[in-house]
């Protein structure tokens, strides 16, 4: 009874914990902070790159693009409008060339293109000028397509999910996991990030506007973004494994007095 009057308590102070960015009165009107730089990513070994060369000739295009068409297993489906999750089978794959473990691509007629620590508008400049050695005024296009962002915890819809570009904030990440649900801890959330050698470990608080002033703010390829749960989910969790002990106690009292009677 106890633990039921813990969560009823614990519940009852929920709503006022589940909106965003409290500093923020409602009688302003118009106001405007500060935001973090936005740096853009640069391409790690076991990337893949998606890279189209445009030529006026269109069979030289489909072979220099031929390879775009490979598939690579990854644990998510391919990337399309609005991006989509991991599906639990795992069995989809994503398009483009793999960046080998030395940071080099091989492309068709351009041969190994190095692009490890470069961004894709530099790749993107870099092949252009290898291409215009063999075909007039190419056109070129490099992006990445695993980008890939991990959403745990208390969100709708937990999952990896392949983003639809490179700019992509914490909100982003949170939007694309169906957003926050009421048992969320808007005020402790966790961004686990490689670099190098080490783990990252970023606390976010989203009741505060600060955040947008955050350097981790955009995330990288790869970042972990974990809700915890508040009080009142620990306290469900709780109260349900006690009230299911509780029945697996009594079922088993049941069972010891109906075969005590059985054996009378």
């Amino acid at each position: 009874m106890a633990g039921v009057m813990s969560l009823y308590f614990t519940s009852c102070s929920t709503p006022k914990n589940i909106g965003y960015f409290k500093d923020i009165p409602d009688s302003v009107r118009k106001t405007a902070i500060d935001q973090a730089t936005f740096y853009t990513p640069t391409i790690q070994p076991d990337d893949i790159l998606q890279v189209s060369i445009q030529t006026l000739d269109p069979s030289a295009t489909a072979l220099l693009n031929q390879q775009n068409t490979a598939t690579w297993p990854v644990n998510g489906n391919p990337l399309g409008a609005g991006s989509t999750p991991a599906s639990p089978g795992g069995g989809a794959s994503i398009s483009g060339y793999l960046v080998d473990k030395d940071g080099y691509v091989m492309l068709p007629l351009i041969g190994k293109v190095f692009v490890k620590g470069k961004t894709t508008d530099a790749v993107r400049d870099e092949v252009r000028t290898k291409a215009a050695e063999y075909y007039k005024d190419p056109v070129v296009n490099v992006r990445f397509v695993n980008f890939k962002i991990t959403v745990l915890g208390e969100v709708t819809k937990p999952a990896s999910y392949i983003m639809p570009n490179e700019k992509v904030s914490i909100l982003d990440a949170l939007g694309m996991a169906g957003d926050l649900t009421i048992y969320g801890r808007r005020e402790n959330i966790l961004l686990i990030r490689d670099a190098g050698n080490k783990k990252e470990f970023v606390r976010f608080n989203i009741n505060d506007s600060k955040m947008f002033t955050s350097p981790y703010f955009y995330l990288r390829q790869g970042d972990v973004v974990y809700v915890e749960p508040n009080k009142a989910k620990i306290a469900s969790t709780d109260v349900a494994r006690t009230r299911n002990f509780t029945i697996a106690v009594s079922l088993l009292s049941l069972l010891v007095v109906l075969a005590t009677r059985i054996k009378l």
